[in-house]
């Protein structure tokens, strides 16, 4: 695989999974920085804003500059800022997604003020929570998510993700998501390749989620590798074989599950699938 400039890496099952490093995954990122790619972190998680992703990097031994770590509430922040300027914003989710907001000066408030809802991961989830949301969605004109995870990898297992807060909107509103601002969507590959400055053809995929990290890439023309230390695993893939450091190509899904045992026949298939990020310099 030639003429790679960028790749996008995600952080949770790919570069580490809870406080842990992935293996290997040091060096790789080392490697492709020596080899002249340009390497951006993108987490579809919320609930820390991205200084705190790239201290933990840092803490983790990965060094990365300040403009090369990208979350998906970066993008829900600025997408706002821009599409909704001057309304306020009724917000599920944790207190840095409402930093990010606010320093993108979106206005966070209560249900009867509201004209944006968006929905993303919060721990403190609960029947409370879901009646204002409930009740801000009546006057909303806009219902967004910050990215649709089901599940999010850490250290033992896995944890419940923004899917089961939008959910729980959708739910009791009868009313669909409007948009996702992070991966896949195309609000968020911008954002990645404005961060960047390579256009997609010539940039890699790199993470543990087909329904997000590969379709987004496929869905933007980049290159996209699958890594099997996230929520989809070797016992997973087609025939329940691994691919092994070389890689195989991801020609078809069918029979695909991912670890919450959903069916994802009509999952997007990836270029390469790889044990783990430790094996992705092997593609250059």
């Amino acid at each position: 695989m030639s003429g790679i400039e960028g790749a996008v890496l995600d952080l949770d099952g790919t570069v580490y999974r809870g406080d842990a490093l992935v293996p290997g995954a040091a060096a790789a990122i080392e490697t492709l920085r020596e080899r002249g790619v340009d390497v951006l972190f993108f987490s579809n998680k919320a609930i820390e804003r991205p200084a705190a992703y790239r201290e933990k990097l840092e803490r983790l031994g990965v060094p990365v500059p300040a403009d090369r770590v990208v979350t998906s509430a970066t993008v829900t922040a600025t997408y706002v800022a821009e599409h909704h300027p001057g309304e306020r914003v009724f917000l599920v989710g944790e207190e840095p997604l409402a930093e990010e907001l606010a320093a993108a000066g979106v206005s966070v408030g209560p249900p009867a003020d509201a004209t944006v809802v968006v929905a993303s991961m919060d721990r403190s989830f609960d029947y409370d929570a879901l009646s204002d949301a409930m009740a801000a969605m009546e006057g909303a004109d806009a219902f967004y998510a910050t990215n649709p995870d089901r599940t999010c990898p850490v250290e033992g297992g896995e944890i419940p993700d923004a899917a089961g807060m939008i959910g729980a909107v959708e739910g009791v509103t009868g009313r669909d998501l409007d948009l996702v601002l992070g991966k896949p969507s195309p609000v968020a590959v911008e954002a990645a390749m404005a961060r960047l400055g390579v256009a997609p053809e010539r940039c890699l995929m790199v993470g543990d989620r087909l329904e997000t990290d590969v379709r987004m890439g496929n869905r933007a023309g980049m290159r996209t590798a699958l890594v099997l230390t996230g929520v989809t695993d070797a016992a997973d893939l087609p025939g329940g074989e691994g691919a092994g450091a070389s890689g195989r190509p991801g020609s078809s899904t069918a029979g695909y599950r991912d670890r919450t045992g959903t069916d994802r026949g009509n999952a997007p298939a990836p270029d390469h699938v790889l044990d783990s990020l430790a094996d992705v310099p092997s593609l250059l």
